[in-house]
């Protein structure tokens, strides 16, 4: 089953799916490399950071992996990565950090951090849903299930449109 044949199911439209994937950056559209710009997810993750930086935000890079240590244990590292069968339905995105937010008046002008979880691809990358992919999607939705911010990039530019919350 996909998303759209269980939208289907329940009665939701499929301008509403398409407006989903948009909101999670699964249809972004992709912008041709030019003078300057990145050509790969690193130069991509680069931009991105340096975008969200500028908007007062922290972002840092979130490897994810297991190696022996000295005395031959695996040691696994990364945020959602405590064991291999955990890290092959959930896998936490490349970048994660904390984004100031000014709350309502109904919580008296305070300032909180909201989390901040966002997945680099290289330009011209689309969501295929991949067994991988559908993996990284799962914690986009548990990040913004839970209030904070969540989405793929393929963007250049470093632009913090297509967040989700």
């Amino acid at each position: 089953m996909n998303l759209y044949s269980w939208a289907l199911r329940h009665g939701i439209p499929a301008e509403a799916i398409d407006d989903l994937r948009q909101q999670f950056g699964l249809d972004q559209p992709t912008a041709p490399p030019v003078a300057g710009n990145p050509t790969t997810e690193e130069g991509v993750s680069a931009h991105v950071r340096l975008a969200y930086a500028r908007a007062g935000c922290m972002l840092w890079r979130n490897n994810l992996g297991a190696m022996q240590d000295d005395n031959g244990r695996v040691v696994r590292y990364g945020l959602c990565n405590d064991s291999k069968a955990i890290n092959t339905k959930i896998k936490s995105s490349d970048l994660i950090g904390i984004t100031p937010v000014v709350v309502t008046q109904a919580m008296v002008g305070s300032t909180v951090g909201v989390f901040i979880s966002i997945e680099c691809k290289k330009p011209g990358w689309k969501y295929t849903g991949t067994d991988h992919e559908q993996a990284q999607l799962k914690w986009i939705e548990i990040v913004v299930g839970a209030g904070g911010y969540g989405h793929f990039t393929n963007g250049v530019d470093g632009s913090v449109s297509g967040s989700v919350r």
